[in-house]
């Protein structure tokens, strides 16, 4: 599809002009899309097959970026990985060996999987290096929860110039240990790493979002002993040796949610082939009080959700982001833009990321009344009240927005800022795009699906390169 390209001159401020896509606002998104697995969980599911003693496969891999960085720390490390076609990967971990520092060095700031590493490279080689970590820039991620529980552990950590040497001169064992936080991240590393640990491990405080239930069933498959108990405890029992396992994730539930937020935003009406009720229910909630419409077809093969527009005007709301089971932060993006074009004042209070509201910015340049503040504007606990951060922010609605240049600042603003252009009055031209291969697969290709006028230099590699599989890293 193409667009007519704007005018206005190319900025030296902004990043490559090649990584750019022209996006012609104003038409609904209508058509269907599918999401495969979910970013979140398939890239630690590649993790997790360095734990088994024979090859693993995962299916419905989808293909996004991520998938490819993982791809290639674990064939640094004498992995094999190989793609069967139509989302299937295999990964065969006989021959770990140790990854040259260089060339992990060439993934530094590319992804913040490595710090997962730690614990099955420890119980393989006895050592790990992990190198400076990359992701999105939305506050911060402090990987001290990590190191903390891989100390408690037995694990010593060495700071080095290019990085974190880590090694257990006196193996792993299990501890009873509580995260000041219920992070994502933090629960995975313990996971990864008391499932082989001598001994029994207890994480309380726990993150319980369904990707970390999924990674424990992952687990169990490979001969894992793992209770989940109430009140976000955890108990692993580490056991000598596992195998490999044959998993199907669950699908992607923030992708289903952007599109549904697409969908609201530009009046469309999306079916999200692959999205599960169960797993977007706190979504679907807040989605309907809005104003938005969804019809779930629970088909195991080609089932998915609807959503759409109903006509009329969208309502304001007050919402918190939240962990599991509240509102997840990663969909409170797309739902602001969303917001934009509701009648009324709405407030949304961000507890998880204190920078995760500057995408707005951008909002207001095309015509969004947006007030971002530093007072918490909710009742949920939260840990930036008095930090200075701007983490709650006022959406005064509706606004028409006009198109305009935007720079991608990470993965849910960027495509919450492509939400902005498509339903924007006019051209907007989208720069970074390469930001969206992290999490987003085909995604391109989709926005042509639905309807969206796309073109630009970005077009091929961001929708018709990716499409079809695992990317060509993969195989």
């Amino acid at each position: 599809m193409s667009a007519e390209p704007s005018a206005r001159s190319f900025d030296s401020s902004y990043p490559d002009p090649g990584d750019m896509l022209v996006v012609r606002g104003g038409t609904p998104l209508c058509g269907e899309i599918r999401v495969r697995g979910a970013k979140n969980l398939v890239s630690k599911a590649m993790v997790a097959a360095l734990l088994g003693s024979t090859p693993s496969t995962l299916y419905d891999v989808p293909a996004i970026r991520d998938v490819e960085v993982v791809t290639g720390l674990l064939r640094l490390h004498g992995v094999r990985v190989e793609s069967l076609g139509d989302g299937r990967l295999v990964l065969d971990p006989a021959n770990v060996e140790t990854a040259d520092v260089e060339e992990l060095n060439v993934h530094a700031g590319a992804s913040r999987i490595p710090i997962l590493f730690c614990g099955p490279l420890l119980h393989r080689l006895g050592r790990a290096f992990i190198p400076d970590l990359g992701g999105c820039r939305i506050g911060g991620r402090p990987i001290d929860f990590h190191l903390d529980a891989l100390r408690e552990m037995g694990a010593v950590v060495d700071k080095t110039p290019d990085g974190l040497v880590i090694t257990a001169p006196d193996g792993l064992h299990g501890t009873t240990l509580r995260l000041p936080y219920p992070s994502v991240g933090a629960t995975e590393q313990v996971l990864l790493t008391a499932v082989l640990a001598d001994g029994i491990t207890e994480l309380h405080n726990a993150a319980v979002e369904p990707e970390i239930t999924d990674l424990i069933a992952l687990l169990q498959k490979m001969g894992a002993l793992i209770t989940a108990h109430t009140d976000r405890l955890l108990r692993i029992e580490g056991v000598p040796a596992l195998r490999g396992y044959a998993h199907r994730p669950l699908p992607d539930r923030l992708e289903a949610a952007s599109w549904a937020c697409a969908a609201l935003a530009t009046r469309g009406d999306v079916l999200v082939r692959g999205a599960r009720q169960a797993d977007l229910m706190t979504f679907l909630n807040v989605y309907r009080a809005v104003g938005g419409e969804f019809e779930v077809d629970d088909d195991p093969v080609d089932g998915g959700i609807r959503f759409w527009h109903p006509g009329g005007d969208l309502g304001a709301v007050a919402l918190e982001t939240d962990v599991h089971p509240g509102f997840m932060t990663d969909w409170q993006q797309p739902l602001v833009v969303a917001l934009t074009q509701a009648r009324g004042l709405s407030i949304v209070h961000e507890t998880v990321y204190e920078n995760r509201l500057g995408f707005t910015d951008a909002l207001v340049t095309m015509g969004a009344t947006i007030q971002v503040y530093s007072a918490c504007l909710g009742a949920t606990p939260c840990r930036f009240g008095h930090g200075g951060y701007r983490h709650s922010a006022v959406i005064s609605g509706p606004s028409k927005l006009q198109g305009n240049d935007l720079v991608i600042p990470d993965l849910r603003g960027g495509f919450s800022h492509f939400i902005a252009a498509l339903a924007a009055e006019g051209t907007s031209r989208v720069f970074g795009v390469h930001l969206i291969d992290r999490g987003y697969e085909d995604f391109g290709a989709k926005l042509a699906a639905l309807g969206a006028t796309v073109d630009g230099p970005a077009y091929e590699r961001a929708g018709l390169r990716l499409a079809g599989g695992p990317l060509e890293a993969a195989r």
